[in-house]
């Protein structure tokens, strides 16, 4: 329909019943119904502006439109409109300020990061590096609980969306549940990415008591010897029984909003969606497969010549089980890194002249001159 895209998504398979005439009605609705404060107006009207271009001029160059899987998000908030203005005004701010730009006081996403452990050792992962993996190195260990409950002291009513994920599996922590409890109504998305081979029945439900809005699961093929050819140490019949269990439970809460997504990276074309969907749809809302980085090498692949800015600049900063924040998470070793949540807070070092150092070059296209920015194809 429109010229934009979510870098993220190689494929999405998101169903939904939500029309871009449906949404314009919603956007109106509020317009009309509900007291904004300024920027939220002036986001609102933007977002309006471009749904019209679309449905009226049948515009295909606009600045901003839900995909399918934010149709999805918006299908399962539903009527509660307090819920879905700050949903617009995240999703708007999470994929345009990186083109226009714009920072805030706060990035749009901040993505946590609850252990950096994992019992997996993917094919594509850093994990496979020993020189991160190896616990005498000092990059393993698990976020304690007093660190995690001053972020979300910080950012709550300041960012809408946080995820649990990053360079480990986050339930491992074995305070994760006490995490979700912390978080609860807090955010308007909180997401998990997770290879589920923890899963029980009180973390599957802790997981609908406390609203989170997507639960991501790994998985990069619907065929048994392929998914554990790329999850080293994954168990496909483990994966199968966890996400029946996790279904299961899930209709003991009719009236919950979770979303459930399979996800995949896309490694090499045998790797089908429709197989995806037939194997995984009846148990989920969504399969994806997202966008190939070769993390596992990230200080070791060849420079390119890409020129362009990376988004993760302008819309989300991550933050490691220790309190060290850095600005994506190809740099797994934190070469990019200067500062600790235990020395300044997200929004100092977001707005610090070291972040916008690095913003700086790469609106200049100079991220040839940053390693590991050099050697990136994310944009």
């Amino acid at each position: 329909m429109t010229n934009i895209i979510n870098p993220g998504f190689e494929e999405i398979f998101s169903p939904h019943n939500i029309s871009d005439n449906k949404i314009l009605s919603i956007l109106n609705h509020i317009k009309s119904n509900f007291t904004l404060k300024n920027d939220q107006s002036e986001i609102l009207h933007e977002i309006i502006s471009n749904y019209q271009k679309i449905i009226n001029n049948n515009e295909k160059n606009v600045d901003f439109y839900f995909n399918d899987y934010d149709k999805l998000e918006i299908n399962k908030i539903g009527e509660n409109y307090d819920n879905l203005i700050r949903y617009f005004i995240y999703r708007y701010k999470y994929k345009t300020y990186p083109i226009k730009k714009i920072i805030e006081e706060y990035p749009p996403c901040v993505q946590i990061e609850p252990s950096s452990i994992c019992n997996f050792r993917c094919i594509m992962c850093y994990q496979k590096d020993r020189s991160f993996s190896d616990k005498e190195n000092n990059f393993m260990g698990f976020m304690k609980y007093d660190l995690f409950k001053k972020i979300i002291d910080e950012i709550s009513g300041k960012v809408e969306a946080i995820t649990f994920a990053s360079r480990g599996e986050p339930t491992l922590n074995k305070q994760f549940i006490k995490f979700l409890e912390y978080c609860k109504d807090k955010f308007v998305a909180i997401k998990i990415n997770t290879n589920l081979s923890t899963l029980n029945n009180d973390l599957a439900r802790s997981f609908f008591e406390n609203n989170v809005q997507t639960i991501v699961i790994s998985a990069d093929d619907a065929d048994k010897e392929s998914y554990e050819k790329i999850r080293i140490k994954g168990k496909f019949e483990k994966l199968i029984s966890n996400i029946n269990l996790l279904n299961n439970i899930k209709k003991d809460y009719p009236n919950s909003k979770t979303i459930i997504r399979v996800s995949g990276v896309k490694i090499n074309q045998k790797q089908d969606i429709q197989k995806m969907k037939k194997i995984y749809g009846k148990f989920t809302d969504s399969v994806a497969f997202v966008n190939y980085l070769p993390w596992e090498s990230s200080y070791e692949n060849e420079e390119n010549k890409i020129k362009e800015a990376c988004s993760d600049l302008w819309k989300r900063m991550f933050v490691w089980y220790d309190g060290k924040m850095n600005p994506c998470d190809y740099d797994y070793k934190s070469i990019l890194s200067k500062a600790n949540y235990n020395e300044i807070n997200i929004k100092n070092y977001w707005n610090s002249d070291h972040y916008n150092s690095i913003r700086n070059k790469h609106f200049n296209s100079e991220r040839d001159k940053i390693i590991p920015c050099n050697t990136c194809t994310n944009t």
